[in-house]
């Protein structure tokens, strides 16, 4: 009984123990339990009701219409998604500001979800290879999408671009000097397929649909895009709807498509899946 009771107390001490230490931040709690989540002027019922009406819409570019468009005019607010090399990357969703990445990540968890939980759980299989949620597993890059997510979207760059599409090959995340844009991250090498904004005219805006989701090709080593948004298409024009840094915006906006690519490089095309 005696020996009973005094392991008993070891065991109790060591839990102290370790709560104590955990409080004070020397021993890291499981990542996978840890989650920052700001849904903004949402609820998660509001969110349910959302995806409920999002299922009336027929098509895929119907439903990427309907969801995006809840979230025209949010402000923008860059790096909400926090982890690195030093810091463990918390799951992370802020409904209440977003950057033109995290703002397409969480349309397309919208668009295939039926509830606020499988908003979540879908939004770390678009967000993290595998659905691990990591620093080193997240997507990066625009060209990760349909490399890690091919359930969700395919890239139709030359589809849309024809003859006039352009390939290069590139080293992703290396800088011109050979320095990484992310330490942490591997070397990719990928080819890199855009529309050259000189090239697109009324024939290729005309195979864009709604609710492509598009990049803002970039000629700088070590990058594929610089931006990304989504196509829409309403009342006979053509517009890049996106969370937009510029001071002059600095929120959820629709800009023409057209009049935005001027003096950009060129386009980039991916589309849902329709699942």
């Amino acid at each position: 009984m005696k020996k009973s009771m005094y392991r008993s107390s070891i065991i109790c001490l060591i839990m102290a123990i370790q709560f104590l230490l955990l409080t004070a931040g020397i021993v890291n709690a499981d990542q996978t339990d840890i989650e920052n989540i700001n849904l903004g002027n949402w609820t998660g019922s509001k969110l349910d009701v959302l995806m409920q009406d999002k299922s009336k819409k027929a098509s895929a570019s119907e439903q990427i219409d309907f969801l995006s468009s809840e979230f025209l005019g949010t402000p923008y607010e860059g790096h909400t998604l926090t982890g690195d090399t030093d810091t463990p990357e918390v799951f992370t969703i802020n409904l209440g500001g977003m950057d033109c990445f995290t703002y397409i990540d969480y349309v397309e968890a919208l668009r295939v979800s039926g509830s606020y939980t499988d908003f979540k759980n879908n939004l770390k299989d678009i967000r993290y290879l595998g659905g691990a949620v990591s620093f080193q597993n997240r997507n990066h890059f625009f060209t990760d999408w349909p490399v890690n997510n091919p359930g969700h979207v395919k890239d139709v760059t030359h589809e849309v671009g024809g003859e006039k599409t352009v390939s290069t090959k590139k080293t992703l995340n290396i800088k011109k000097d050979g320095g990484k844009y992310l330490p942490g991250i591997p070397a990719n090498e990928r080819e890199v397929y855009y529309i050259p904004s000189a090239s697109i005219d009324e024939d290729i805006v005309g195979k864009l649909s709604t609710g492509d989701y598009v990049g803002i090709y970039t000629e700088l080593p070590g990058l594929d895009v610089t931006h990304t948004g989504i196509i829409i298409k309403k009342n006979g024009r053509t517009y890049l709807r996106h969370a937009s840094s510029r001071n002059v915006n600095d929120r959820v906006v629709d800009e023409d498509l057209l009049e935005y690519m001027q003096n950009k490089p060129g386009l980039v095309v991916f589309r849902p899946t329709s699942e």
